[in-house]
């Protein structure tokens, strides 16, 4: 039996996480990272935090303007919560170095952009000729 949620968030099986509920585990993990229990983080964006247990639990799958509330505040990214990107170590430092870019001369963004070229041909095992 399906079950939507009063929020708009979309239909979510009741009981059965979706896909080993992904996005519901890493909402859970960076929540906890950031050291907010569910009620606090409820608050912040402005939900009631029965919200929030749902969609940890799997039983929901929050709206747009939802997953982009939590991303924000609990400072991850939405691809990072949905599972397209592994580690938030990762997304924390992807987002530290988009920070630093906009500081940067155009003169070195391109270098910036040629080494990341220079890492990311090391990394495959090819060099650009």
């Amino acid at each position: 039996m399906s079950k939507t949620s009063s929020e708009g968030d979309g239909i979510g099986m009741q009981g059965i996480p979706d896909k080993d509920n992904l996005f519901g585990q890493r909402l859970r993990e960076a929540r906890k990272n950031r050291g907010l229990e569910q009620q606090k983080l409820a608050e912040l964006v402005g939900l009631p935090p029965s919200s929030i247990s749902h969609f940890e639990n799997g039983s929901r799958k929050p709206s747009f303007d939802n997953l982009r509330a939590l991303a924000q505040k609990l400072d991850v990214t939405t691809d990072y919560l949905l599972g397209r990107v592994e580690h938030m170590d990762r997304v924390e430092g992807a987002q530290r170095l988009h920070r630093h870019l906009g500081a940067l001369s155009d003169n070195d963004m391109r270098t910036v952009e040629g080494f990341i070229e220079m890492l990311k041909s090391q990394s495959s095992g090819t060099t650009k000729k």
